[in-house]
C-alpha cells in the first residue's frame, strides 16, 4: 500500500461529516487501496462530540484507516494535508437568504486559506462545502498564497444530482442511465442546471433528454424550479439542511477529481473561470469539467449555448459577482 492520505473535513461534527466520514475512511472516495489519516476539525466546544465520532470510527474497524485526528485548533489540523473538505460553517437556518450568511462565514475562510498556504501541502486539494460555498471558495483561494488556483473547488455536484434524479424520475429511468447534466454557475437558487446537452439511456439507445422528457415547459419551469430551491425543501422538511445526500456528492466529487471523468462524460464542479463562455475570469463558477486521471481538470469548451441559457448564466454570474465584492468587503472591515 501507499503512503497514507492525509485527509482533513472541517465542522467535524456536524451531521454532514457524519454522514461523509465512513466512506471516506473505507476507501469509496480515493479507493480501497489507499490508506487514509483522517483530520477532524471543529470548535472546542464541540470536542465532546468528536470523541464519540473517533471511537465509532474506531470501532468500524476499517482496513484502510490508518489514523484519525481529532484537533480544534487550525494549525495542527491543516498540517501537511493532502485534501481539505472544508464543510464547517454557520448553518443556515429555515428563512434564512444565503447571503445572511456571507458575512459570519467569509471571515472563516479568509482564516482556513491562510492555514492552508502556511501548512499544507502545496498540492492539496479543496473542496468548499460549507455556503456560500461558491464565494466562500473564492475568499479561500484568495488568501492561500502558493497554492494553485486550480486547486480549490466548491460543491456543485449535490445540484447536479439533484437535477440527474428529476430526469431519471421523469423518464423512469436510472439515475445512472443521465448523462452529462450542467450545473452552471452559484450553488444558489440562480443556478442554472441545464440539460441540453444531457442524454438518457433508453431502451440500450442514448437519446437527448429534451427527447427524451418531451416537455420543453416542464424543463424550462418546474425542473429548473425544482432543482434550484430543493435544499430549501429538505430544510422546510427535516428542520435541518442536507446532510446524507451532501455527503454523497462530496464523495463523488472527490472520487472522480481522483480518478477521472469517462471518455466523453463530463461532471460539475465549481471552479475558477478562465474566461470560458463569457463568465468572469477567476469567479468560482459551476462549469461542466472532465478529469484527467492525474487530477488535472479542464473546463467543457465549445458547447451551444441558446439565449434561454445565456440569459441563466449571466443572471447567475452577476449574483456571484455581488457576493464576492461583499465577501471582499467583508474581509476588509
Amino acid at each position: 500500500m501507499s503512503e497514507p492520505l492525509r485527509v482533513l473535513v472541517t465542522g467535524a461534527a456536524g451531521q454532514i461529516a457524519y454522514s461523509l466520514l465512513y466512506s471516506l475512511a473505507k476507501g469509496d472516495v480515493f479507493g480501497a487501496n489507499q490508506p487514509i489519516s483522517l483530520v477532524l476539525l471543529d470548535i472546542e466546544a464541540m470536542m465532546g462530540v468528536m470523541t464519540g465520532v473517533v471511537m465509532e470510527l474506531m470501532d468500524c474497524a476499517l482496513p484502510v484507516l490508518r489514523e484519525v485526528i481529532p484537533t480544534a485548533d487550525i494549525a495542527t489540523a491543516f498540517e501537511g494535508v493532502d485534501v481539505a473538505i472544508l464543510v464547517g460553517a454557520m448553518p443556515r437556518r429555515e428563512g434564512m437568504e444565503r447571503k445572511d450568511l456571507l458575512k459570519a462565514n467569509v471571515k472563516i475562510f479568509k482564516q482556513q486559506g491562510e492555514a492552508l498556504s502556511q501548512h499544507a501541502k502545496k498540492n492539496v486539494k479543496v473542496v468548499v462545502v460549507g455556503n456560500p460555498a461558491n464565494t466562500n471558495a473564492f475568499i479561500c483561494k484568495k488568501y492561500a498564497a502558493g497554492i494553485p488556483q486550480e486547486n480549490f473547488t466548491c460543491l456543485t455536484r449535490l445540484d447536479q444530482n439533484r437535477a440527474q434524479a428529476q430526469i431519471a424520475a421523469r423518464v423512469k429511468v436510472s439515475a445512472q442511465d443521465v448523462h452529462n447534466v450542467i450545473i452552471w454557475g452559484n450553488h444558489s437558487s440562480t443556478q442554472f442546471p441545464d440539460v441540453g446537452h444531457t442524454t438518457v439511456s433508453v431502451g440500450g439507445k442514448e437519446v437527448k433528454a429534451p427527447e427524451a422528457v418531451n416537455d420543453d415547459n416542464w424543463l424550462k419551469t418546474d425542473f429548473i424550479s425544482i432543482v434550484q430551491k430543493r435544499g430549501a425543501e429538505v430544510i422546510a422538511a427535516r428542520k435541518l439542511s442536507s446532510a446524507m445526500s451532501a455527503a454523497k456528492a462530496i464523495c463523488d466529487h472527490l472520487h472522480d477529481w481522483w480518478f477521472g471523468t469517462k471518455e466523453g462524460r463530463w461532471v460539475s464542479m465549481g471552479v475558477p473561470s478562465d474566461g470560458s463562455y463569457g463568465i468572469e475570469s477567476g469567479l468560482i463558477y459551476s462549469f461542466p469539467i472532465q478529469i484527467k486521471p492525474d487530477h488535472s481538470y479542464s473546463i467543457v469548451k465549445g458547447l451551444a449555448i441558446d439565449d434561454f441559457a445565456r440569459g441563466k448564466m449571466d443572471a447567475t454570474q452577476r449574483e456571484l459577482q455581488e457576493e464576492r465584492d461583499a465577501a471582499l468587503s467583508a474581509c476588509a472591515e
